[in-house]
């Protein structure tokens, strides 16, 4: 009589340490804002060493360069469970190559990180100064690149020209990559994370009145959307019904008051966005429909919107005594011209960084 043979188990190949699971592609919000690096970070998940290679994304604090790299990983792994994906910060690597000199372990440290087919390495600005490490770097850095199919992504707060003393040969590399930048969300992308984020925490008890007051408050970091979001959460589940707009406003002050530090002015918006277009500001601010004039006060008015917590009635005063409809339609019609027009998409996205430098000043 045969035994029954119990068909072995495909082995599991479990994901390097430090991929979080929950960063994925499909928890990922796009908007106008990230869209070119989602693009970017999916068509080289989907063909390593092969598109776009090396990659370079640079951003703000917490605005979803981390989990674009993590979610790039899982998709490399899910596609091929044996291939080689390592993902350290600069900081991690730094530390690495110290112990690999003191353990006298270099030629193990450079097969390790050589051998990548996949090497995500975070934070990249943290290399300025470390000379050492950025000649290490240097040369794991050459030499994935000469390699066929193995894949390089970085990731930076800054872009490489702007970070102070990094190796000029270190900065030539990073700039010959494709560079994918990520900018602050517009308004509507921020309450779209807050409602996929309530839907993923199962919070459907918080008000949609009160997720679009805390998406126009806090505008420049999806980890502090996220931090505001589970403090209110906490809230309402311990004291429930008791959560108004009020509470909210009196819970995430100190969220709140670190983003009113850093805040631009309706005047100043129309003076920049006036000079970029080479229109006088008391043009703005008139009655003139020539289509110039008027494409650039529409587009003031969204960047007022953005980057400021004024009404809809407020920035309409502010534009010579327009009512608030008329400043909801050039929101409205700047959004949808931005996603048709690539040119003006990048002309509104270059002012809005030109003036979210000038509140960090």
């Amino acid at each position: 009589m045969k035994k029954n043979i119990k068909p072995q188990r495909r082995h599991q190949i479990p994901p390097p340490p430090g991929l979080n699971s929950r960063y994925r592609f499909e928890t990922f919000v796009v908007g106008p804002n990230n869209e070119f690096a989602h693009a970017a970070c999916t068509a080289v998940a989907e063909k390593p060493g092969q598109t776009y290679n090396p990659l370079f994304i640079y951003g703000g604090t917490g605005l979803g360069k981390t989990h674009l790299m993590h979610a790039l990983g899982h998709t490399i792994l899910g596609q091929r469970p044996a291939a080689k994906v390592i993902y350290v910060t600069s900081e991690q690597f730094t530390n690495d190559f110290i112990q690999a000199i003191g353990d006298s372990s270099l030629a193990r440290f450079r097969r390790r990180y050589r051998a990548a087919d996949a090497l995500l390495i975070d934070d990249i600005q943290f290399f300025a100064g470390e000379e050492r490490s950025q000649e290490e770097f240097f040369h794991t850095f050459n030499a994935l690149c000469d390699s066929n199919g193995k894949q390089i992504v970085m990731t930076s707060d800054l872009p490489a020209s702007k970070i102070k003393n990094l190796e000029k040969r270190l900065v030539s590399r990073f700039e010959s990559c494709l560079t994918a930048k990520l900018a602050p969300p517009d308004t509507e992308t921020r309450i779209a994370i807050l409602k996929r984020k309530a839907e993923d925490w199962r919070l459907c008890h918080l008000d949609a009145a009160i997720l679009k007051f805390v998406a126009r408050r806090i505008r420049n970091s999806v980890r502090r959307l996220e931090g505001a979001l589970i403090r209110l959460a906490s809230f309402s589940s311990m004291n429930p019904g008791t959560l108004d707009l009020r509470k909210a406003d009196e819970l995430l002050r100190d969220f709140l008051g670190a983003e009113e530090t850093k805040k631009v002015t309706i005047p100043e918006i129309q003076k920049h966005v006036a000079a970029y277009y080479d229109v006088r500001q008391s043009d703005l601010l008139g009655r003139k429909r020539h289509a110039q004039i008027a494409q650039a006060r529409q587009i003031a008015m969204h960047l007022s919107r953005e980057l400021t917590n004024a009404s809809y009635q407020e920035i309409g005063d502010a534009f010579g005594g327009r009512d608030h409809g008329t400043v909801m339609h050039a929101c409205r019609r700047t959004q949808s011209k931005c996603q048709d027009q690539e040119k003006l998409r990048r002309q509104v996205h270059h002012l809005l960084d030109e003036l979210s430098n000038l509140e960090s000043n």
